[in-house]
């Protein structure tokens, strides 16, 4: 018989990656990123010169190897993108808050 785990919505976590909500934004973002330069049909090493980046760093992240790229790099690459960024906070409440990445 095989055993099934419900998954929490969070594959690091799951796994038990420490920093797992920040991986799960992360992946987030180079999706997005992913699915904007698909979009308009550039070439890894054209989104790369747009975004400041390497071309092995861009194909990296895209490939889900972005621990090396800071959130605040893949929020600069999105503005780059023509994206606008907005940061929200929110309202107090007795436990620890969390980020949440929201797309319009």
């Amino acid at each position: 018989m095989i055993d099934i785990e419900r998954s929490s919505g969070n594959v690091y976590a799951d796994l038990g990656t420490p920093d797992a909500e920040a991986m799960q934004r992360k992946a987030q973002l180079a999706a997005k990123i992913g699915e904007i330069i698909k979009a308009r049909k550039w070439s890894q090493q054209r989104a790369a010169d747009i975004l400041g980046i390497t071309q092995p760093k861009l194909s990296g992240m895209l490939r889900g190897q972005f621990r090396g790229i800071s959130e605040s790099k893949m929020l600069d690459c999105l503005t780059r993108l023509g994206r606008d960024v907005k940061i929200v906070i929110g309202k107090p409440h007795r436990r620890a808050g969390h980020v949440q990445v929201e797309f319009a």
